[in-house]
């Protein structure tokens, strides 16, 4: 007699044909308890997304809102106050000497006008600055030349070493790549003669604007950021920053709100929270800037994105405890500080956004139309809307009659920083897990036409390219497999959106590895 099998094969599913397709590679096809589990992330991911998207449009509603209302100084000085310069530098040999000229030229009576170079320098800067320094003190100048032997706090130490033997009852500061305007003093100086005036900051703009395009993607996301957003918080009475250059500060606020700290990567934004909590008042001047220089090459571009990002998580985990607790601030203040804070913690959300997009195709293929629609339009709404209306709105305040030139550009910025969240995730990380970092400066070539070049300066100042590049090439050959997938399935809608993410990881990788063999090349 035969023995029965100990298990007798389970009879087939009825109707389970029409589930089955040869040509898919999927083998989801249900939605079983794995889809819901993708999509449920992916929601939740979009979700807290849209949150920071919603934060992005009442910036561009507020800026609107508020366009009209000017700040005005509350008088003229009777007898102008003295006032101190202050140039930090490290390794800006190419850029020094433009500098100290820039400041050297400024219309402010030369006996209530002090200059110092604070030069914590390793290379020939040294002796450049240094040479500078004296030519200008024999003609006249009240400038000094102070030199530390090791970078104790960075930027942040060498201010605050600055700051010890100031004469000026006004500090202005100004990094090694901007060019001050003769008249940049005097417009700042009235708004303190409010009293509770603590900061006055100039916005920013750039002399090798259209030197390539990276350096066309850089203005535009600054744009934003220097129009849009500091004057928005400026005129709805909020809080802001100091940009770390172009401004100037009372001596005071700076002394009384604890000075320069360098236990975080952004000083500056550290400064200016505590500042404003001690109730001490800013002025942001959009309609007046200073000229400065942009990174021409990605990895210098990475590299300042990286330490602004670990910097204002480093700060929030420093402030924000203080701030949610403090009996005085409105709610709206608080949440407008929660949201400029962590802003950055978007990078890690957009990256476990973009792994997830193939199984999300999977899922959407398998289950209907309906789940297209369904899961573009929150997409669509969010990123590719506040980030039309948050970059539009500064070019169209910045001209008037040509901002339609620069929408092409658009797409290209909101694929740029999307190709930057693997670096920016990194920092932001780092932050969280409390790795201390140094403080990466920016290499300056003193770039502003097509016919300067930067090999020949990047060879001294050029940055390693790391391992992110790997990773976004990775990234970009995941997304051209997700795009063939939804081509081959017929999911149209959804790849202008893949295209974006594609082209930012696949420019911000490639542009990382070709910058740095075109160095190399130049070295030999």
């Amino acid at each position: 007699m035969e023995e029965e099998p100990l298990m007798q094969p389970l009879p087939p599913v009825p109707g389970y044909e029409k589930f089955i397709d040869t040509n898919n590679i999927s083998f989801l096809y249900s939605l079983d308890t794995f889809d819901i589990i993708i999509i449920s992330l992916y929601f939740g991911i979009l979700f807290l997304l849209s949150i920071y998207g919603f934060y992005r449009l009442k910036l561009v509603y507020t800026f609107l809102r508020y366009q009209q209302f000017v700040p005005k100084p509350k008088r003229q000085w009777d007898k102008l106050p003295s006032v101190t310069i202050q140039l930090p530098l490290f390794n800006e040999l190419y850029v020094v000497e433009r500098l100290i000229k820039a400041v050297s030229e400024i219309d402010y009576p030369r006996e209530l006008l002090e200059i110092q170079v604070l030069d914590d320098s390793t290379d020939e800067t040294v002796e450049i600055a240094r040479r500078a320094v004296e030519e200008y003190r024999k003609k006249g100048f009240d400038i000094s030349y102070i030199h530390r032997n090791n970078r104790h706090g960075f930027k942040a130490g060498a201010l605050q070493e600055g700051l010890k033997i100031a004469k000026g009852e006004f500090i202005a500061v100004f990094d090694a790549d901007f060019i001050p305007q003769p008249d940049c003093i005097r417009k700042m100086i009235d708004y303190f003669t409010d009293e509770m005036v603590g900061m006055v900051q100039m916005r920013w703009s750039y002399i090798n604007r259209n030197y390539n395009l990276l350096t066309k993607i850089q203005a535009i996301m600054l744009d934003g950021h220097f129009v849009v957003e500091q004057t928005a918080r400026n005129r709805s009475s909020s809080f802001f920053n100091f940009n770390g250059t172009a401004g100037m500060w009372r001596r005071q606020a700076i002394e009384y709100s604890g000075g320069w700290q360098h236990d975080t990567l952004t000083e500056d934004t550290d400064l200016s929270y505590r500042a404003q909590m001690m109730g001490w008042k800013f002025v942001y001047l959009v309609d007046e800037a200073v000229p400065s220089e942009l990174p021409v090459e990605i990895n210098a571009f990475k590299a300042q994105q990286r330490r602004w990002a670990k910097g204002l998580i480093q700060v929030a985990i420093k402030l924000l405890p203080r701030i949610l607790r403090h009996p005085q601030l409105p709610l709206e203040i608080k949440l407008e500080l929660f949201f400029r804070l962590t802003n950055n913690i978007a990078a890690v959300l957009m990256i476990a956004l973009a792994l997830l997009h193939l199984p999300v195709l999977i899922v959407r293929y398998n289950q209907g139309f309906f789940h297209l629609l369904l899961f573009d339009v929150p997409i669509l709404l969010f990123s590719t809307l506040s980030v039309i209306a948050f970059y539009g709105s500064a070019q169209r305040y910045l001209y008037p009659d040509t901002h339609s030139k620069q929408f092409k550009y658009l797409p290209l910025v909101m694929a740029v920083g999307i190709g930057l969240t693997f670096s920016n995730a990194k920092a932001v990380l780092e932050a969280l897990l409390g790795i201390q970092s140094s403080f990466v400066r920016t290499p300056k070539y003193a770039i502003k036409t097509l016919k300067d070049g930067w090999l020949a300066q990047a060879m001294k100042y050029g940055r390693k390219r790391g391992l992110t590049p790997y990773l976004e090439l990775l990234t970009a050959a995941y997304f051209a497999l997700t795009i063939y997938y939804a081509i081959t399935r017929g999911i149209f809608g959804t790849i202008p959106f893949l295209l974006i993410f594609l082209f930012g990881y696949a420019y911000t990788g490639a542009m990382s590895f070709l910058q740095s063999i075109l160095q190399r090349f130049a070295q030999k």
